[in-house]
């Protein structure tokens, strides 16, 4: 069996994975679903300082503590940045890396520079959608319980993550058995930017015809693919 860390995304916490937890683990594999620092269920933690890099240090401290070993880490939208930033802090643990319609900057580049679109809420140490633009823009196509279930718990996520350049020194270059999934309906990251991380890891590819959020929309399907990956 195998130990699975699902990294959620911006204005997210470890409850968007809940569909695919319950799948894998029903299959007897090892599930870890953390919310990061400041987000989610851990949004009373919010502060500055909060990055991409703190993230994904919490990660890989995850991998030590628990003594977690050929672990295959599976990041979606800006979690792919926190997954890249903590296999990059523990690569010895890592077994395999699989980016679910994922941003995957390089070294020096930020997430602003690929998603321009303002948020309805900006401050200063945090930012993200209210939940009339989530239930209407993030969640448009989603079915109407999945779309209010998934707007009643989107949460602000640190603004740093957004706008501070990612510091990745030796994660591109190294060896990783990798996967990467572009779903078609998403306008973000897009097919170019998934292209180019697949392309640079080497790594198998794989479309789904849905939106951004695979793991409410095509729950199935995701789990199969980060089975078969």
């Amino acid at each position: 069996m195998t130990t699975f860390v699902l990294i959620h995304g911006a204005y997210q916490g470890g409850w968007i994975w809940q569909r695919i937890s319950s799948r894998l683990r029903a299959q007897g594999h090892t599930v870890y679903a953390p919310t990061l620092d400041g987000c989610g269920d851990r949004k009373a933690s919010m502060r500055p300082g909060i990055t991409t890099e703190t993230h994904g240090q919490e990660i890989a401290e995850l991998l030590f503590y628990e003594d977690l070993k050929d672990v295959v880490l599976v990041g979606t939208s800006s979690g792919g940045m926190v997954m890249a930033a903590a296999a990059e802090r523990a690569p010895e643990r890592v077994a395999r890396v699989v980016f679910a319609d994922a941003l995957a900057l390089f070294d020096g580049e930020k997430i602003r520079d690929i998603v321009k679109r303002p948020a309805s809420i900006e401050g200063d140490i945090a930012m993200g959608p209210n939940r009339e633009d989530a239930a209407g823009r993030l969640f448009a196509g989603l079915d109407e319980a999945t779309k209010n279930w998934a707007a009643d718990r989107i949460t602000l996520h640190p603004r740093a993550c957004f706008y501070e350049p990612v510091k990745l020194s030796r994660f591109w270059g190294m060896p990783w058995k990798a996967s990467v999934l572009y779903c078609s309906q998403a306008p973000n990251p897009g097919e170019a930017h998934i292209r180019r991380s697949c392309d640079k890891l080497k790594g198998r590819w794989h479309v789904i015809d849905t939106g951004h959020y695979p793991m409410l929309s095509t729950p199935d399907e995701l789990t199969r693919f980060i089975l078969d990956a």
